[in-house]
């Protein structure tokens, strides 16, 4: 039927003893090469590299609320106004402050678990900014410092220049103000 192996095919040689090692050089194995994903699935050329989050520390701290003594007299009688006002803000006006604070009151008054949602703000804020996940988890820092953690946000935001008083809205038009208005000549110097 079938011609026996050694007629058609070679042989492979015996395999020979592996070499000895001595006990003072250790084996070192190469490391494999980095995995090339092709282009046309990734949409990056080969020799891209994805940037890394920056793992940049808060503008102050968790514990210094007084240094906003309004916004913390807000926050700890009405969190939802506040964290209203700071959701709006991190969802770029797709959704009102009103809407935010509203829910938050709703599932704070209901659950007594607003923290819960509060706390995923706090993690979509920290991966837009690059923020250090600090002194412990945003779930834990709202469960166990909710007022804290709301003003804490609240500087964060004051100090990348938002006025979050007027919400998103009013900052993208203060911003677009100085950007977009033409200089105006003083009075008296018309032509």
């Amino acid at each position: 039927m079938y011609p026996p192996l050694s007629e058609n095919y070679p042989q492979k040689p015996p395999p020979s003893a592996p070499p000895t090692q001595s006990y003072h050089q250790p084996h070192i194995v190469p490391a494999p090469p980095p995995l090339q994903i092709p282009h046309y699935i990734t949409g990056f050329p080969a020799h891209y590299v994805a940037p890394q989050p920056l793992n940049v520390t808060w503008s102050s701290s968790l514990c210094a609320c007084c240094s906003d003594v309004p916004n913390c007299c807000l926050t700890c009688w009405c969190p939802c106004i506040t964290f209203g006002q700071i959701a709006e803000i991190i969802d770029k006006g797709n959704t009102p402050c009103e809407v935010h604070g509203a829910l938050y009151a709703l599932i704070q008054a209901l659950t007594c678990c607003g923290c819960m949602y509060s706390c995923s703000y706090r993690t979509k804020m920290r991966s837009q900014y690059g923020l250090h996940e600090s002194p412990c988890n945003d779930c834990l820092v709202h469960f166990f410092c909710e007022s804290c953690a709301l003003c804490q946000e609240y500087r964060e935001l004051k100090h990348r220049g938002f006025d979050i008083s007027i919400g998103w809205q009013g900052n993208i038009e203060r911003q677009n103000y100085g950007v977009q208005m033409p200089p105006m000549a003083p009075t008296g110097m018309d032509r």
